[in-house]
C-alpha cells in the first residue's frame, strides 16, 4: 500500500519535533507534522522556559540584599511586569524559530492547524483534508485544569499566567505539587504577596518526606503564606478582585487566583476511541515500552501518555520512538531513574528513590546534613541546605540523591550520571570533596544519620 508519508505526527512539542526530527534527517522517512498552535508545547511556550525566566528574575532582590551585606553598595528598584513580558514573548519567538528552522531544516512538511486521527493510517486536517501514513504519532501534550466548581471564575492556570497584563498586588496559589510551589515562591520573589493553599498535610507529594519538610520551611522563611490542610470553600468576585472563603476558616480577598491542581492529557476529540484505543481515565493514552498502542501503526509519546511528565522524558521516548520504528533499533527509555529539579527557592534535586520508597524495598542506611551554606551564611541568612543519601544496606548502593539548595538542579545532573552508573556509597566516600563547596557534603557524610533494617 502506499502512504502520502511514513510518519504523521500530531503535536509540535519537544517529543513530537523530536521524533520528527530523527526519522527525517536521520533515517530518511518522509514526515509530515501537524501543530494547531505554536511550535515548542508546554515547555517552551508555556511551561519550564518561561517559568525558570521567572525564578531568575524572581531571585534578584534577594541576590541583591547578599550583596549589600557583601558590601556593595546595591539597590533595587520596582520589578516592571511590561518590559519583562515583552523581553520574554521576543525570547520564545526565537526558540520557537529554531524549532521550526530544525523541522525545515530535517524536511518535514508543517501544518500549521489542528489533526485527528481517521483511521490507523489516515490523518484528518482541521481544513478537511485526509492524509495517509504508515505510521501515525501522537504528542500533543497535556494542559492544566481548573477544577469544575471553580471554572468561570476568572482563575489562572500556569498557561495564563504569562500572560498576565500586569503583575497583581496580591495572588492564592491552591495546589502543592511543583508547579503551585514553584509558582509562589516566583510571586513571593516579585513581591506579590503570596498565599498557597493545599489540602495534603506537606507539599511536593511523592518527593523524599524530609526534603519536603525542608522545602516548605524555606518557602514561609521566605515569606510565602503557606496553609496545609486547606482548600477553597467559596469564592466570588467582589469590585475586580476574588474573594476566598478556605476549609479552615481564612477568608481574604487576592487580586488573582490560580489553580495548580492537576493537569490532564490532550487526548480529547482525536478519534482515538473509534480505534479501538480505550484511554484511561484521565484521558492518558495506553502505550507500552515502545510508546505503541492498541492499533500497532499508532504511536504516543510524551505527557499525552501520562508516564512522567517531564521535557527531557518527552525528547527520549520520541527519539526512542524514532530509533525503534525507523531505524530498526528497538530501543525504549528507561522511566526507573529520573533525576529531576524542581525549581522552588530554594531548589531541590531529586533523583532514584526517596528515603520511604527505598525502606519500604529492604533495609537501608539514610546519610543527611542540613547545615547553612557558606554564601548565606556571611550574608547573615537563616536558610539552610540538605544533602541526602539513600543506601542499600545489603549492596551498598546508592538508590536515592536529594538535593535542597541553592543550584540543586545542576548539582543533581551529576549526581544522575553517579547513579545511573551504579554507583556506592564506598565510590561517593572515594572521590576527593571539591573544597568549600556545598557539593562537598555528597562525599564526607561518612556516619548513617539513621538506618532501617526492617
Amino acid at each position: 500500500m502506499s502512504f502520502d508519508y511514513d510518519l504523521f505526527v500530531i503535536g509540535g512539542g519537544s517529543g513530537g519535533v523530536r521524533a520528527a526530527r530523527i526519522a527525517a534527517s536521520e533515517y530518511g522517512a518522509r514526515v509530515a507534522l501537524a501543530e494547531e498552535y505554536r511550535m515548542g508545547g508546554t515547555c517552551v511556550i508555556r511551561g519550564c522556559v518561561p517559568k525558570k525566566l521567572m525564578v531568575f528574575a524572581s531571585g534578584f532582590p534577594g541576590a541583591v540584599a547578599d550583596a549589600q551585606a557583601y558590601g556593595w553598595d546595591a539597590q533595587i528598584g520596582a520589578f516592571d511586569w511590561g518590559a519583562f513580558r515583552a523581553k520574554l514573548d521576543t525570547e520564545l519567538t526565537r526558540l520557537e524559530g529554531i524549532y521550526r528552522a530544525n523541522l525545515d531544516r530535517a524536511g518535514v512538511t508543517v501544518h500549521e492547524c489542528r489533526a485527528t486521527v481517521a483511521g490507523p493510517h489516515e490523518v484528518r486536517l482541521a481544513d478537511g483534508r485526509e492524509i495517509s501514513a504508515k505510521h501515525i504519532l501522537i504528542a500533543t501534550g497535556g494542559r492544566p485544569v481548573v477544577p469544575e466548581k471553580w471554572q468561570g471564575m476568572g482563575c489562572m492556570t500556569s498557561n495564563e499566567v504569562f500572560l498576565m497584563d500586569r503583575l497583581p498586588k496580591s495572588i492564592l496559589i491552591v495546589g502543592g505539587g511543583y508547579i503551585a510551589s514553584e509558582f509562589a515562591c516566583i510571586f513571593n520573589g516579585l513581591g506579590v504577596k503570596t498565599t498557597q493553599f493545599y489540602r495534603g498535610a506537606q507539599i511536593l507529594r511523592g518527593f523524599d518526606e524530609e526534603a519536603r519538610g525542608h522545602i516548605a520551611d524555606e518557602m514561609c522563611a521566605n515569606g510565602v503564606d503557606l496553609h496545609l490542610g486547606t482548600d477553597v470553600l467559596e469564592m466570588e468576585g467582589r469590585d475586580g478582585q476574588t474573594w476566598v472563603k478556605s476549609t479552615t476558616g481564612h477568608d481574604a480577598t487576592y487580586d488573582a487566583v490560580m489553580f495548580a491542581t492537576g493537569r490532564r492529557p490532550n487526548s480529547d476529540g482525536l478519534g482515538l476511541e473509534a480505534l479501538g484505543i480505550e484511554l484511561k481515565p484521565n484521558g492518558a493514552i495506553p502505550v507500552d515500552n515502545y510508546s505503541q498502542t492498541a492499533v500497532p501503526s499508532i504511536y504516543a509519546v510524551g505527557d499525552v501518555t501520562d508516564r512522567a511528565n517531564l521535557t527531557p522524558v518527552a525528547i527520549r521516548e520520541g527519539h526512542a520512538f524514532a530509533d525503534t520504528v525507523f531505524g530498526g533499533k528497538p530501543t525504549y527509555f528507561d522511566h526507573g531513574l529520573i533525576p529531576t529539579a524542581v525549581f522552588t527557592q530554594p531548589e531541590f534535586g531529586t533523583v532514584g528513590l526517596s528515603e520511604e520508597d527505598a525502606r519500604a524495598k529492604g533495609p537501608v542506611d539514610v546519610y543527611s546534613a542540613a547545615f547553612r551554606p557558606m554564601h548565606s551564611l556571611f550574608a547573615g541568612r537563616n536558610s539552610r541546605a540538605l544533602m541526602k543519601l539513600i543506601v542499600c544496606t545489603a549492596t551498598d548502593r546508592v538508590l536515592g540523591c536529594h538535593i535542597v539548595a541553592d543550584h540543586a538542579g545542576e548539582m543533581i545532573q551529576l549526581a544522575g550520571v553517579t547513579m545511573s552508573m551504579g554507583a556506592t556509597k564506598a565510590d561517593f566516600d572515594r572521590t576527593l570533596a571539591v573544597h568549600p563547596s556545598m557539593a562537598e557534603e555528597l562525599v564526607t557524610m561518612r556516619t548513617a544519620t539513621r538506618s532501617h533494617t526492617d
